[in-house]
This record gives C-alpha cells, sequence and structure tokens, in this order.
C-alpha cells in the first residue's frame, strides 16, 4: 500500500489525545483496585457507557442502574456529577504530534466517543479543536464507535478519502471498524509509539 498518499490523521479523544478514565474518580471512592474493577466490570461498566456516547442522556442511565444496583447509588450516581474528575489532562506528547502534523500540512480531524452533556470541557479546558480542520462527536450524532455508521459520518462530511487517511484510536475494536472502511491504522499505546508508526507510514512529524 502506497502510504506516501496520506493527507489526513484521525484522532481519537480519550486515551489518545485525554486522559480520561474512570479510575481517576473510584481511586477517590473505593479502597481497594479490586472494589473499582467489580464495579466498573458489573455496574458502570464501558458497555452501559458507550450507550450515553450515542446519546442515552445520563439521568436515563444513572436511573437504570441505580434500580438495579441500589446499594452502590451514590457510586452511580458520581459517574456522572463527578464526572469531571475522570480526566487528569492531555495524555503527554500527543497534542504535540497533532499540532506537528497540522503545521506540516496534513488535514488533522477528531473522530471521538463522548457524551455531548459531557464534551463540553474539551472547548472549556482544552485548545485542541483550535488545532483541528473539524470533529465528529458520537453524543451528537446518536452513534457510536464502532459502529461504521459514525466513521461514514466523518467521511462524508469532510470528503476524507480513508485510503489517504490515518486513524488512531486505543481500543482495539475501533481500529478493527476503521480497517474494514480502508482506513490505515494505528492502535496506540504512547505518544512515542505513535511517532514511530506515523513515520513508518511515511507520514512526518517533528521530534523536535
Amino acid at each position: 500500500m502506497n502510504s506516501s498518499k496520506i493527507t489526513s490523521v484521525v484522532f481519537d479523544f480519550g486515551g489518545v489525545l485525554i486522559d480520561w478514565n474512570p479510575r481517576h474518580l473510584y481511586r477517590k471512592i473505593f479502597q481497594t483496585d479490586q472494589e473499582i474493577e467489580w464495579f466498573l466490570e458489573n455496574v458502570c461498566t464501558s458497555e452501559w457507557n458507550v450507550k450515553q456516547d450515542a446519546g442515552r442522556p445520563f439521568e436515563v442511565a444513572i436511573d437504570e442502574r441505580k434500580e438495579k444496583y441500589p446499594s452502590y447509588s451514590k457510586e452511580i450516581e458520581a459517574y456522572f456529577h463527578r464526572w469531571r474528575e475522570m480526566v487528569t489532562g492531555e495524555i503527554q506528547g500527543s497534542k504535540e504530534v497533532l499540532v506537528s502534523l497540522k503545521s506540516s500540512g496534513y488535514n488533522v480531524y477528531g473522530l471521538t466517543n463522548w457524551s455531548d452533556q459531557t464534551f463540553s470541557i474539551i472547548p472549556e479546558e482544552f485548545d485542541i479543536l483550535d488545532f483541528l480542520d473539524g470533529v465528529v462527536v458520537s453524543g451528537r450524532e446518536g452513534v457510536a464507535k464502532p459502529n461504521t455508521e459514525i466513521y461514514q459520518v466523518l467521511i462524508d462530511r469532510y470528503n476524507l478519502v480513508p485510503e489517504s487517511s490515518v486513524f488512531i484510536d486505543d481500543s482495539k475494536s475501533n481500529i478493527e471498524a476503521a480497517q474494514t472502511l480502508g482506513f490505515h491504522t494505528i492502535h496506540f499505546k504512547s505518544s512515542e509509539q505513535m511517532k514511530s508508526e506515523l513515520d513508518d507510514l511515511g507520514v512526518q512529524v517533528d521530534h523536535s
């Protein structure tokens, strides 16, 4: 595949550009990691959360969980009311890659699973959107990754050619969905690994 034709790079937000993790909050609430993991695997699960990313109101989601797990009512409510505490800041090095790509002439976009009720934190506290040529937010579209419909929204809205684009995400299932549409992909582990794989694809990143 001729990677020299790449003109666009698409970034996930949480886990790639922004350090979002519910464990940041629940370490303040529970006493042990075992309690945290049980809660996130059984009560406020990733499958439950992605429905909010796809547009379900948090109020509905919280009531549903509280009815099933009434003894965890306060902890469930915290998922929304203390949501800001799940975000610690930007992931070191990632924004620098984004800015470098933008200044080098690449088109840069965002494709994020994020509830529209909480997405306001991004423009309020971070300047990432200032460097993007466009962003698609799942909570505004009513569909979330890895459903290929949301990738198609990105493609259609910004006239992207998947074969000329790189998609970067920390979720394997999201990466696999992008691959079915023809995107080059990078399964994000760190900003340095991302730089290295971009270089392998012929995408120039300033390492200074």
